[in-house]
């Protein structure tokens, strides 16, 4: 039978209106509305994720913390046999070595073993700096990593395998220098644990509860450092220390790791949208919803560009497809050296460096200067942790009612408040009390901003740089901490000072940010410049 003249053209047709038509029953969600729309924000599937991943928070502080007990300076006594002088010394730097002994062994900590007292008491802030430039060095290497190829889950069970390690090998340091090693060695690996963890428990959290979630996320880091005080009460050597806080990273690696699931935006942002599609539908049938069949993930941009298309003629959509295909493999990956191009992402990023520097110089300085304030070591320790749980409450609750950027302005001004009172008392008597109180509400303070920021940073960056520039922000936290321990060193009353200062400039930097409250995680940098105008 002859064709009709029209009888191509139906054919040809035939094929763009049924894709037009499929396409129009497809709804392609972001995953933060897909989220809230059917999967749920803060479901059973997202707490139990959560809670065991965050676990890893602990663990980084049993490897940052222990240096306040192996590296202490123990009790020592004058010997029988010595002259009324020995009494009345200060320290031992003014007697002789023969009318002196450690009251507990030479193997209680690593100064009475290697002598670091006296000439040779810098070598105590050189180790733990040297761990801290372990952490700036790890946290820019497994951000990279954990963006690109590893992934957050796998990046989470390398840096946690390496601590378990290193910290091992610690506890069988023949010499003072392979001990610096080691701990170098842990402050890499160490420096990716908090990093990966908050990124991986808090994407696949809903807008509406990630701040709060994320907040939560430095409970686990304050347990730990209470837990820490009992385990070092318990053992007493540094040697047994170091081994007993390393066991637990063990544990973690083989019975935690394998049942967490891989971040969603994750493989969204690596084109691997299947993958991504299934732990969506784990997340709504865990949490007893329903995914319909016909919705599908998409980066924000896509989302944007559908809407776009839908008022557009057909041969404009697919127009608009193929350059949304080209958009796409711009998206896949992203460097430091991204956040750096983009004129808003780079304020922020410098910005979110030097608070976060201040705000590590105050933190880690607080809590290692407790060595100077002549009181129970382990008690000490365990208040400033317990100090630290009320801050994160009171700010998880004010968070979403005044935002991120007046709470980071609030807090770091109280901490360098209460750190410049801390810096007119004295350290006898009832004014060494004082400046005890003061250094932890100093801790409360700074303790607030310094998870906060965590939350902040991640909002202020799109996916596929996010932990990129959460990698460099916590860099710059590892070069405050870095600064802290010859901080602590200079002794009486100059710390707070120092800690007072930063606290009250870091709150001026603060003052420059843009507000993310109730703005959306942004996945890529169209959408996060589509959203700004």
């Amino acid at each position: 039978m002859p064709r009709t003249p029209f009888s191509d053209s139906d054919e040809l047709r035939t094929p763009l209106v049924a894709t037009a038509a499929k396409e129009a029953e497809t709804e392609k969600l972001c995953i933060d509305e897909m989220l809230r729309k059917y999967c749920g924000e803060f479901g059973k599937w997202q707490l139990r994720h959560f809670i065991f991943t965050s676990l890893a928070w602990a663990l980084e502080a049993f490897h940052t913390m222990v240096m306040i007990f192996a590296d202490r300076e123990p009790e020592w006594r004058c010997t029988a046999a010595t002259s009324a002088t020995c009494g009345m010394a200060r320290s031992t730097c003014e007697i002789r070595p023969d009318d002196w002994e450690w009251v507990s062994g030479r193997g209680v900590a690593t100064v009475s073993e290697w002598g670091l007292i006296c000439g040779d008491k810098f070598k105590v802030g050189l180790v733990q700096s040297l761990f801290f430039t372990g952490c700036m060095i790890g946290a820019g290497i497994f951000g990279h990593l954990s963006d690109s190829f590893l992934g957050r889950k796998g990046s989470l069970m390398v840096v946690c395998a390496l601590n378990a390690i290193f910290g091992c090998l610690t506890a069988f340091s023949p010499n003072y220098w392979i001990y610096v090693i080691f701990r170098l060695l842990t402050g890499f690996s160490t420096g990716g644990v908090g990093l990966c963890a908050f990124v991986l428990a808090t994407e696949p959290i809903g807008p509406a509860k990630r701040g709060i979630a994320g907040m939560s996320t430095f409970y686990f880091f304050s347990i730990g450092i209470a837990i820490l005080s009992a385990v070092a009460y318990v053992f007493q050597t540094w040697r047994a220390l170091y081994i007993a806080s390393s066991i637990p990273s063990i544990l973690f690696v083989f019975l935690v790791i394998p049942f967490l699931s891989e971040s969603p935006r994750w493989y969204l942002v690596r084109g691997r949208v299947t993958e991504a599609m299934k732990i969506m539908s784990i997340i709504a049938s865990t949490n007893g919803k329903h995914l319909p069949s016909g919705v599908l993930l998409a980066l924000d941009e896509e989302v944007e560009v559908e809407a776009e298309a839908k008022t557009e003629a057909l041969t404009l959509t697919y127009k608009n497809n193929n350059n949304k295909s080209l958009k796409n493999k711009n998206a896949v990956g992203g460097s430091i050296v991204d956040v750096l191009r983009s004129p808003v992402t780079r304020i922020r990023l410098i910005l979110m460096v030097a608070i976060n520097f201040f705000c590590s110089v105050v933190y880690y300085g607080l809590s290692l200067n407790v060595v100077n304030l002549d009181t129970n070591l382990y008690m000490n320790v365990a208040l400033n942790a317990v100090a630290e749980m009320p801050a994160f409450g009171i700010t998880a609750i004010l968070l979403d009612k005044f935002g991120r950027k007046p709470l980071a302005i609030g807090t770091m001004w109280f901490s360098g408040l209460f750190c410049l009172l801390g810096s007119l008392m004295g350290n006898v008597g009832v004014w060494k009390l004082v400046r005890m109180v003061c250094g932890i509400l100093g801790i409360f303070g700074m303790a607030g901003t310094y998870n906060l920021l965590f939350i902040y940073a991640a909002e202020l960056f799109p996916t596929v740089v996010r932990n990129a520039a959460l990698g460099c922000a916590t860099q710059a936290v590892q070069m405050g901490a870095i600064l802290s321990p010859v901080v602590v060193v200079l002794g009486g009353w100059l710390p707070f000072a120092v800690f007072a200062v930063c606290g009250i400039v870091g709150g001026m930097f603060a003052f420059y940010l843009p507000e993310t409250l109730n703005q959306p995680l942004y996945d890529t940098f169209s959408g996060l410049e589509a959203g700004l105008v």
